[in-house]
C-alpha cells in the first residue's frame, strides 16, 4: 500500500491587512487636504434693507477683503485670488461668452471705499453692463423690545 499523501485543505481568507493600511493612509491625507479646501474671504458685508436677487444662473462674484485684496468666483468654481488684470481679463471673458449673467460685488464693511470703487472701475473695463452690490439683511428684533 502506498504511502496516502494528504492533501491540505484550501484557506478561503482574504488577508486584510494591506487594505487596512491603504485605508489609514487614505484617512490621514483627506484630514490633512479637508482643512485646506475650505479657504474663505472672511468678509462683514454691509447691511441693509434691500430685497434680495431672484437668478436663474449662478452669478460671478467679485468680494473685496479687508486689507483690498480682490478674490474671483466665476460661475460654480473655486473662489480665486485675483490682481486687476486678471479680474478685467476673466470676467471681460466671462461676460462676453455670458451676457446675462448677473455680476455681484461683495465689499467688505471695514474696507476703504475707494477699494470698492476701483473694482467697479474695473469691471467697467471689463465691459460689464450691470453691477449688484452684495449686503447682509439688517437683523430683525422682536416687536416690543
Amino acid at each position: 500500500m502506498a504511502a496516502r499523501r494528504q492533501r491540505r485543505k484550501l484557506k478561503a481568507e482574504i488577508n486584510v491587512v494591506p487594505y487596512i493600511d491603504v485605508t489609514l493612509v487614505l484617512l490621514i491625507i483627506f484630514m490633512i487636504t479637508a482643512p485646506l479646501l475650505n479657504l474663505g474671504v472672511d468678509i462683514e458685508l454691509p447691511r441693509s434693507d434691500a430685497r434680495s436677487l431672484n437668478v436663474d444662473s449662478e452669478p460671478v462674484l467679485v468680494t473685496v477683503d479687508q486689507a483690498g485684496a480682490m478674490f474671483l468666483t466665476l460661475g460654480g468654481e473655486p473662489r480665486e485670488a485675483v490682481d486687476a488684470d486678471a479680474l478685467v481679463a476673466k470676467v471681460g471673458a466671462f461676460v462676453r461668452n455670458n451676457p446675462q449673467v448677473p455680476v455681484l460685488v461683495g465689499g467688505d464693511g471695514r474696507v476703504d471705499y475707494q477699494q470698492v470703487y476701483q473694482t467697479l472701475v474695473l469691471l467697467q473695463q471689463a465691459e460689464v453692463g450691470k453691477v449688484g452690490l452684495m449686503s447682509q439683511p439688517v437683523p430683525t428684533t422682536p416687536a416690543g423690545n
